[in-house]
């Protein structure tokens, strides 16, 4: 019993912790276990664009401001890889290039061919449901998150088309047809004695941007450029993330050597990155919770992959990969996708290897995929993700029925026993080794394991949080209604209903189980209920659904076996 006690004393001074670490960083106060929140990024300056490797010079009609990037001066890479800093100016006269399909809308920059905005047509924003999700945006000033290609690696005193180059947009449709597949926009660039002709492409019902970079050598000299791929993010969480639990946001790399390697803002901030560096295979992203953005070159061939600050609150995630020799007036093809869109397991799978891994559930993966394929099966019986729900906690609680009755028949076993224990209490005070003495040979005559309603308890742990995890990171609960006041499992409950009900089920729960000999302790155990009522009115809707559900389910099996080891009549009749 005081091991058991122990264990849930730990459990309660951690809730209460992480609860006031949350409320710290809720009032902007730096957190308890880490780097303080970021803070927004500064206003840009407008800069001279400066010569050398890190900045293309030598094209006329290039702008001499940055647009929203500041320089941020010479890059640690050779000079003939080095990547541009920065975006071109947003003093262009020529309005940005919105090609759409039925799902993506996206804003292509004709200076440079930065993708500065995409809009997901099928997911409404959390702040304002009249609105879009919009999940790359460039605001000067303000909130920045966009990719960019280019190339770099251009003779001394000259730059080759990127992303601060001017376009020359050809004409076409922009907008998917009604009975079309698919709708592109060209764009072309020339600098440098090299001819870049770029064709973005979006088909029907997708959120993959195809990308054809054509390169043609216009020179007298063979050339061998460097193609880049490139996201550009501020380090600020997304607008509407709850203080109340955490998910990942910042870049991610994938390889077949090093696999899934996230590599966070502060590390790159502090320089102490760890990622492979240099693979023939592999993508590069960024991922917040429910969405993801990536770039995945096509084929295979020596890549090198890239973190880098490039100004204040202000990070880029690169791939480079160096191309084979161009003949003078001869040509090559660089393909790539830019995926944009949410994190759809089966969508992600088919994108690229190891996309899917995205949806982020740590060293809880083994556990977590089935159970997220589980809950798609019973959805695919109910077509409601709150039904759902409420079947897979059914079923994964039915499934671990011996240990939490080995857990409650212990349990009850311990409430039987407690005037005993109280007694002892009595009889020897301040005495606590005869005290134990005691209470260890009152377990032994009542045939008791003081440890046998932990220890199963234990057991499911892994299971339980892999549940929470794939509650909370599927973006298929985002305006899933369940139902009546329910509209979307992912926001949370907007009366605070089911929060209400879970901390009267937890009370009852506490009711149940043996009272504590210590009077202290036993009333903190009875506001244990409160206190979690009140962290669960901020959390999504579905999680707090699943909580209620599991702890409906622990109440019946409890209260059965504990009538049964009372020798009490269930539902009026006497125990078999």
């Amino acid at each position: 019993m005081p091991t058991q006690r122990t264990i849930l004393w730990v459990i309660f001074s951690m809730s209460l912790l992480f609860l006031w670490d949350a409320w710290q960083r809720h009032q902007g106060q730096p957190s308890l276990f880490g780097a303080p929140t970021p803070t927004a990024p500064k206003s840009a300056q407008t800069a001279p664009v400066s010569g050398g490797a890190n900045a293309p010079t030598g094209n006329a009609a290039e702008p001499a401001v940055d647009k929203s990037i500041p320089s941020a001066g010479p890059s640690s890479v050779p000079p003939t890889a080095a990547v541009p800093s920065g975006s071109a100016s947003s003093g262009s006269a020529t309005p940005a290039v919105r090609l759409s399909n039925d799902v993506l809308s996206i804003d292509i920059d004709p200076v440079g061919g930065e993708v500065q905005r995409a809009e997901l047509l099928k997911y409404s924003d959390t702040e304002d449901a009249k609105l879009n999700v919009v999940l790359l945006e460039e605001k000067p000033g303000g909130r920045i998150y966009v990719a960019q290609t280019g190339l770099v690696g251009a003779p001394a005193g000259t730059n080759w088309p990127n992303h601060r180059t001017p376009f020359e947009v050809q004409p076409g449709e922009r907008t998917l047809a009604d009975g079309k597949d698919a709708v592109a926009v060209t764009m072309r660039s020339s600098s440098g004695g090299v001819q870049v002709d770029r064709t973005y492409t979006l088909a029907r019902g997708s959120y993959v941007v195809q990308t054809r970079t054509e390169i043609t050598n216009l020179g007298e000299a063979p050339i061998r450029p460097t193609v880049y791929l490139q996201l550009t993010r501020d380090g600020n969480p997304p607008a509407g993330e709850s203080q109340f639990y955490s998910t990942y946001t910042g870049p991610v790399v994938f390889t077949d050597q090093g696999k899934f390697q996230k590599v966070d803002f502060p590390s790159i901030e502090k320089g102490k990155v760890e990622y492979v560096k240099s693979a023939t295979d592999g993508w590069i992203g960024v991922i917040q919770h429910y969405f993801v953005s990536a770039w995945v070159p096509a084929g295979s061939g020596q890549r090198e992959f890239e973190t880098a600050k490039v100004d204040n609150n202000l990070y880029a995630v690169r791939i480079k990969q160096t191309l084979a020799e161009i003949a003078p007036q001869a040509k090559t093809t660089v393909d790539a996708k830019l995926l944009i869109g949410p994190q759809d397991q089966k969508m992600l799978a088919d994108v690229a290897p190891g996309l899917d891994l995205s949806v982020d559930y740590g060293w809880l993966s083994v556990f977590a995929k089935p159970l997220f394929w589980l809950l798609q099966f019973l959805h695919g019986l109910v077509m409601n993700w709150g039904w759902a729900i409420v079947l897979l906690t059914i079923v994964v609680k039915t499934a671990f029925f011996p240990l939490q009755a080995a857990s409650y028949r212990s349990m009850a076993n311990m409430k039987r026993v407690t005037p005993k224990l109280q007694q002892l209490r009595e009889r020897f005070g301040s005495d606590r080794v005869k005290m134990n003495q005691a209470m260890m040979e009152l377990y032994k005559t009542e045939k008791i394991n003081p440890l046998g309603g932990c220890l199963p308890v234990v057991v499911q742990i892994p299971v339980f949080i892999a549940l929470y995890w794939v509650l909370l990171a599927s973006v298929e609960m985002r305006n899933a209604p369940w139902l009546g006041w329910i509209k979307d499992l992912a926001a949370p409950d907007p009366y605070y209903i089911l929060p209400l009900i879970m901390a009267a089920t937890m009370f009852i729960q506490t009711k149940l189980n043996p009272t504590p000999p210590d009077p202290v302790q036993a009333k903190m155990m009875l506001w244990m209920p409160l206190v979690f009522s009140v962290m669960f009115f901020f959390f999504p809707a579905g999680l707090v659904l699943y909580w209620l559900v599991n702890n409906l389910f622990s109440i019946a099996q409890q209260w059965v076996i504990t009538r049964k080891i009372e020798g009490k009549p269930i539902f009026g009749r006497a125990p078999a």
